[in-house]
């Protein structure tokens, strides 16, 4: 290993039947750019190379922490601890609390004690977001009233566990911030196996990939349901027989858009990384956070990607923007006799029960989003034909007419608007000496802001051209009858 500080922990790895091919990888120091401390291939690897094993029971999770058992699993159901991440980030507390005797103290030595993520940051930082949705996916408010009214009654409700005079240390609201943010940042979703339930014969489950917090299953536009649980699972993916688990060594590989060559995958008794592509000799090893736009990249992990864009400049491939349903009503609402006022909020209701999204999301095609032009022409519909389309039980096409192009093209200035500063002003502010915080932030907002500078135009350009087409089939008309009285049939015909 050519990182010191990681010794006593890849002894311990070890120790405990993990695997590492020392002379496939080591970790080094990388620049901030780069990711900081990450995987280095020490040698040429070829696809499907095993760079590491972990056996299960050496995942931080509730299943293998001792302490759900100790507190009692009636009283842990009971106290709803059983439910999203608040039983995780207390068994990580009690275990940090164990000191040595701790199977995990090595591993959690590891762990970073500081974070640069917006839910550290003070109210001048957070400033620099306004206008982005970063800080209302923060979920800090749920968090803390999570933390008062779930974790911290039952630490003080059982002593033993939690002696009195260490809450101050391990069980604080500031730790509890810590332990969510690992989880968020580092954490992977394993799935469970039927051998977790006592059931060794089932050895024959196909060798599968982990999600986590480093590859996300969903895509990366839907991003807003979980944003106040800081992606805590839901009672349905609890039901999923999934895990949430701190994975030691997984959790020190970087990521970068596009930029994996190795993922985790699992079989029945333990997890293993593998190349996904050939990897050369002192190449960084990747995983994958999923192609996060820079928004979620900064409130997950503290960081973002800039990396050159097809048009040109630098920035994140994968940065999206997105616009709220209520600026759809906003705008529909400078367009006097359109669908009435009071019927809004039920077009709105059955267009979210048909699945349709209150957070719409461009992307980097600039593309109208399809839900955007469905939730538009739903109100554009008169109270007739939406009773007829809701009878139907089927959402309308996506018909691109003026009316729907007007209300698209007034949000979307009405979104721009919400941002205190313009696209020029944010280029200036990057070429000068700027804090990290508000570097990060100024190369977020910069990022949404040029996707829905990009969208507006290509509506602008769809609107004129819609306007053009009438004129053009006038023009059309003109000329056919032009040239049919210039050239008769006969003269035609003696051709």
């Amino acid at each position: 290993m050519s990182d010191p500080d990681l010794n006593s922990f890849i002894a311990w790895f070890q120790r405990n039947h993990g695997y590492i091919d020392t002379n496939a990888m080591g970790f080094k120091g990388f620049v901030p750019s780069e990711g900081g401390r990450g995987a280095v291939a020490l040698k040429d690897l070829p696809e499907g190379h095993v760079l590491f094993t972990i056996p299960r029971s050496l995942t931080l999770s509730t299943r293998n922490s001792s302490l759900p058992k100790r507190l009692g699993m009636q009283f842990w159901k009971e106290k709803g601890l059983d439910k999203g991440w608040t039983g995780l980030i207390l068994c990580m507390m009690w275990e940090t609390a164990q000191g040595v005797s701790s199977k995990w103290a090595e591993y959690l030595e590891t762990l970073p004690k500081s974070f640069d993520t917006p839910m550290f940051w003070d109210k001048n930082n957070l400033g620099e977001l306004a206008g982005t949705y970063v800080v209302d996916k923060l979920g800090k408010d749920d968090a803390e009233r999570t933390y008062n009214e779930v974790l911290l009654p039952v630490v003080r409700s059982r002593p033993d566990l939690f002696p009195t005079d260490l809450i101050a240390d391990y069980y604080s609201m500031e730790q509890y911030h810590i332990m969510g943010s690992r989880i968020l940042s580092r954490s992977f979703d394993v799935e469970r196996w039927e051998g977790d339930e006592g059931n060794s014969d089932n050895d024959e489950a196909a060798e599968t990939s982990v999600g986590s917090a480093m590859d996300v299953d969903q895509p990366a536009h839907s991003l807003t349901d979980d944003s106040a649980r800081n992606e805590e699972p839901s009672d349905e993916e609890e039901e999923d027989d999934i895990d949430v688990s701190m994975v030691p060594v997984a959790d020190l590989l970087n990521a970068r858009y596009r930029t994996e060559n190795a993922k985790l995958f699992y079989e029945s008794t333990e997890l293993k990384m593998l190349t996904t592509k050939p990897v050369s000799m002192g190449e960084q090893i990747w995983n994958t956070y999923g192609d996060l736009p820079n928004a979620e990249l900064l409130r997950r992990y503290g960081h973002v990607d800039l990396m050159p864009l097809p048009g040109g400049g630098k920035g994140n491939p994968g940065d999206v923007a997105e616009i709220r349903a209520d600026l759809i009503v906003s705008a529909l609402s400078e367009h006097p006799g359109r669908f009435p006022e009071s019927k809004v909020q039920e077009v709105i209701d059955w267009y979210l029960d048909e699945g349709g999204d209150d957070v719409l999301v461009i992307e980097s095609d600039l593309e109208l989003p399809s839900q955007l032009l469905t939730l538009i022409r739903l109100l554009l519909l008169s109270p007739e034909e939406f009773k007829k389309t809701r009878d139907k039980g089927k959402l309308p096409k996506n018909k691109v007419d003026l009316p729907l192009l007007d209300i698209a093209i007034r949000a979307l200035q009405l979104r721009a608007e919400e941002y205190p500063t313009t696209v020029e002003e944010d280029e200036s502010l990057l070429r000068g000496d700027l804090p990290l915080n508000k570097y990060h932030a100024i190369v977020v907002r910069l990022g949404e802001k040029n996707i829905l500078r990009g969208c507006l135009q290509k509506a602008e350009e769809l609107r004129s051209a819609c306007l053009e087409e009438p004129k053009l089939g006038k023009e059309q008309g003109k000329n056919k009858r032009k040239t049919n009285a210039d050239n008769p049939p006969s003269k035609k015909s003696r051709k």
